[in-house]
């Protein structure tokens, strides 16, 4: 449970840091014959900034409250 939480908290302060991903997909828009044109797109998957707080909140109640042992 300890590295459950220990890995919620690093995963949230990362999210604060970096605040989404970019990257970039290519398409092809026209194919006939020896032409090709293709088309580079960036995207970027974004994320809440309270997302982060989540996770940290969630790490440190892992963190804290110990397994019930049974």
């Amino acid at each position: 449970m300890r590295i459950l939480g220990i890995v919620l908290v690093v995963v949230g302060i990362l999210m604060f840091v970096f605040k989404g991903i970019n990257f970039k997909t290519e398409k092809t828009v026209l194919d006939v014959g020896p032409l090709k044109v293709d088309k580079k797109e960036n995207n970027r998957v974004a994320w809440p900034e309270y997302a982060g707080g989540i996770l940290i909140i969630a790490g440190i109640v892992c963190i804290i409250i110990p397994a019930k042992k049974s």
